[in-house]
């Protein structure tokens, strides 16, 4: 973990809360040390900015990971929606890949 980049991309969210942008790279950036710090950025970026498409495969991949597959398979659908909507070929190709995976995964 960065602790510069970490520090760097808490003022970017300071500076101007509402662009998604620095949050999911925070919570990327927390993805490897801080497993529950991430997913409370990642939940905080569907709550608060569910257009971005990039949180759901991320977010729905760490839930996996921590065991929670309800809440994980509740992203990847709500994901597949948002990308349809949007029209977003490459990332609905990716979270449906992705979720096609999960399922295999029970």
């Amino acid at each position: 973990m960065n602790t510069d980049r970490i520090r760097q991309l808490e003022k970017f969210i300071e500076d101007d809360p509402n662009d998604p942008f620095p949050k999911y790279a925070l919570a990327l950036e927390h993805l490897q040390e801080n497993k529950e710090k991430s997913a409370q950025l990642f939940e905080e970026l569907l709550k608060n900015h569910s257009k971005y498409i990039g949180t759901y495969y991320h977010a729905a991949a760490l839930y996996s990971e921590l065991g929670d597959r309800k809440r994980a398979e509740q992203i990847y659908l709500a994901g597949i929606e948002i990308a349809t909507e949007l029209n977003e070929a490459h990332a609905l190709k990716e979270l449906r890949s992705a979720y096609m995976n999960f399922q295999f995964e029970e």
